[in-house]
């Protein structure tokens, strides 16, 4: 079979899909990623063949200031993320992305939950199509907003609107809301912390002290925000190692070098290994990576759906959440001491990664697709 798999050009978006396009290439299919040509590099040090189609997120953030004056990513709303997702972006990357695949016809498309590109391609080859979760479910207001405008796009060209067959969670059971409905044609898939196969990866050092993880992704790490929060941080106990993301330098960081240590884009799977708390802005990917290696959280979200995560992290009682305007340096330094000291949130964290390692991998999800194809 050929595979697609489609995401909007963002780490956190497309690197949930990685495990999966792994493993059905693995099991002899022929797997293709679409996406921006600027995901050339990652996409690449998977093994994965790229059709590249669109611009990168800074292009498709100004196009939509251009639209509408809003900024989805730090003030999200029904309308602009909409917008956002199923609207600008569709707008600047579909035609190309026809044109990409065209000699590619896939039989199965795997989209990542804030792509609608994908199944765009999808409707003109009539291949079935699976969404992949990779946080808590969004909230009904957002993503009728998201599917309203996706219709509006696949009738504007002409094409039928096909609902999904499968929905993949990576989401643990035990941290969804208490409405949650199973909906048509679920399927949990465990997650995986990223990696790079056949990369030997760079462990930090073991250390006699705690361990504080600070990594805010490769969007929101911006120094001048972060360096109040590491200088007070770096009066705890502990150590202190901060990811750098994609663009920020050590240098720009107003902190004690010699309390604080930075790393740069690192697999969250070389990181976490004798980490004690990880503080976060609350990113899918991460929140994931902590909680199934049974690393409390504190999180500080600063946008996007970083605010679901963090609601459904102080809801499990695995780690606490500090929304704004309560993220204040002594505020996270008190939530840090917290979650190291008292034993509630390490054990709580402990019993989700279990259930999580409990469920079904990707070579085993593959193989159930398989078998409903």
């Amino acid at each position: 079979m050929r595979i697609l798999f489609s995401s909007i050009p963002q780490h956190g978006h497309l690197l949930p899909l990685f495990p999966l396009a792994r493993a059905f290439q693995e099991r002899g299919h022929e797997v293709a990623v679409l996406t921006a040509a600027g995901m050339a590099p990652v996409v690449a040090a998977q093994g994965l063949e790229l059709r590249a189609a669109g611009p990168m997120p800074d292009a498709l953030f100004a196009e939509v200031a251009r639209r509408t004056g809003a900024d989805p990513a730090s003030a999200p709303t029904p309308d602009s993320v909409a917008e956002f997702f199923a609207g600008t972006r569709v707008d600047l990357t579909v035609d190309e992305a026809f044109a990409v695949t065209e000699d590619f016809r896939p039989d199965l498309v795997v989209s990542e939950a804030g792509d609608f590109v994908g199944p765009l391609v999808a409707a003109r080859t009539g291949a079935p199509v699976a969404t992949l979760m990779f946080g808590p479910p969004f909230p009904p207001v957002f993503t009728e907003a998201m599917e309203g405008r996706a219709r509006a796009q696949h009738e504007a060209r002409d094409l039928p609107w096909q609902p999904r067959k499968w929905l993949l969670d990576t989401w643990p059971a035990s941290m969804r809301a208490d409405e949650w409905q199973q909906p048509d044609g679920w399927l949990p898939l465990r997650p995986e912390a990223f990696r790079v196969p056949a990369e030997a990866g760079t462990k930090l050092a073991m250390s006699a002290r705690p361990r504080v993880l600070v990594t805010f992704g490769t969007w929101f790490g911006d120094p001048a925000k972060l360096s109040p929060l590491l200088r007070e941080l770096s009066t705890v106990d502990a150590d202190v190692v901060v990811t750098l993301g994609l663009a920020a330098k050590p240098e720009e960081f107003d902190v004690d070098r010699e309390r604080v240590a930075f790393v740069g884009f690192t697999p969250m799977e070389d990181l976490l290994d004798g980490v004690n708390a990880v503080v976060t802005h609350g990113g899918a990917g991460t929140t994931l990576a902590a909680l199934m290696k049974g690393v409390p959280l504190v999180v500080l979200p600063q946008g996007a759906d970083q605010f679901f995560q963090a609601e459904r992290v102080a809801a499990a009682s695995a780690g606490i959440a500090l929304d704004p305007p309560s993220q204040t340096p002594e505020a996270l330094v008190a939530a840090v001491r917290t979650v190291l000291q008292d034993a509630t949130f390490r054990n709580n964290t402990t019993a989700i990664a279990e259930e999580i390692a409990a469920m079904p991998d990707a070579n085993e999800v593959a193989a159930m697709m398989e078998a409903g194809l």
